[in-house]
């Protein structure tokens, strides 16, 4: 169990602020999480042993407080000056980007088509139909400039796309299997065999709704839009992922697919997982809470704000920010 405890830390029980004499203190930690859900299942952890009851010796500061909560946040994402042109025609897209994403946060990219949304979110993930020009991109203390794209996500970067393409002859549950077990090697634990993947994957298609017969099924080959995006939240679900970028799944989701998918993206946040959504509209915020929202245009993000910039788009359209 103690092997558990370090490698799922609960940030709320770790001590932040580091500019203060540090003693050592003895905590007492209940917890009724449920934690078939949020360790792995090879500690083969049973219903008994829900309620955990665990001491640990850590250091603490003499005082807390919010603004040592406030200090302890660590950025998970660094974008400074980014640009980058489409790799063939070399048209540039990105013209200087900024953003920094701290743990725990939800960002919402919002603007008009062709402002370069889609183009920044698949720049972070290495997509190669784009080439970086200048600036740089840090991921949890690391380059991410120089990460092949399988190395950024098994460091912990997720992309949905905004159109996710099938894979014809490879089921769901071999796919999910087998990134999820290259994501386990990376970060040192043992693979799971088909039984423990099965225990394991179960409650995440029951989060979204899913019929475990959809496992069979070869990737989004046959989906409708909505199952797609439903398959796209599933494998960010599997992987766990630090930092998730979701472009646009709200679309082609009805009122209940799109309440089903914010629901397990919302379970799936934690003070050192991060969101970073693009979308044109509200109706996804009002679902997923953002703790900032950006307005991106010709390139570059040129507003920030919370959400009440995506409520003033909804209701006067671009030409009301730009009085802003």
């Amino acid at each position: 169990m103690a092997h558990a405890l370090h490698a799922f830390p609960s940030a709320s029980l770790l001590p932040c602020r580091r500019n203060r004499p540090l003693k050592p203190r003895l905590y007492t930690v209940f917890s009724s999480i449920p934690l078939r859900r949020s360790l792995p299942p090879h500690l083969n952890i049973t219903r008994r042993s829900l309620s955990l009851n665990a001491t640990l010796n850590v250091e603490s500061p003499t005082t807390s407080g919010s603004e040592d909560r406030a200090e302890c946040r660590k950025p998970l994402l660094e974008v400074k000056d980014l640009s980058a042109v489409i790799a063939e025609s070399k048209t540039e897209l990105l013209h200087g980007v900024n953003l920094t994403i701290y743990e725990g946060e939800v960002h919402a990219v919002m603007g008009k088509n062709g402002s370069g949304k889609s183009t920044f979110s698949k720049v972070l993930v290495g997509h190669p139909d784009y080439e970086v020009t200048g600036g740089s991109v840090i991921f949890k203390g690391q380059n991410l400039l120089e990460m092949e794209p399988e190395e950024r996500s098994h460091t912990g970067l997720f992309m949905s796309f905004q159109s996710p393409v099938e894979i014809p002859g490879v089921s769901n549950s071999d796919f999910l299997h087998m990134a999820y077990n290259a994501r386990r090697s990376k970060l040192g634990f043992p693979e799971l065999d088909p039984i423990q993947f099965y225990s394991y994957i179960q409650p995440k298609l029951a989060a979204l709704n899913m019929d475990p017969l959809f496992l069979n099924r070869n990737v989004n080959e046959g989906f409708s839009g909505g199952e797609r995006k439903r398959n796209e939240i599933l494998q960010l679900s599997v992987l766990e992922a630090d930092l998730a970028i979701l472009d646009e799944i709200d679309s082609g989701l009805d009122v209940d697919a799109l309440q089903d998918v914010a629901k397990a993206v919302n379970s799936l946040l934690t003070p050192k997982k991060s969101i970073l959504m693009i979308t044109h509209y509200q109706r996804l915020l009002d679902y997923i809470t953002p703790t900032y929202v950006h307005i991106m245009e010709d390139g570059r993000i040129v507003k920030t704000g919370d959400g009440s910039i995506a409520k003033l788009l909804e209701e006067g359209g671009y030409k009301a920010l730009s009085s802003m």
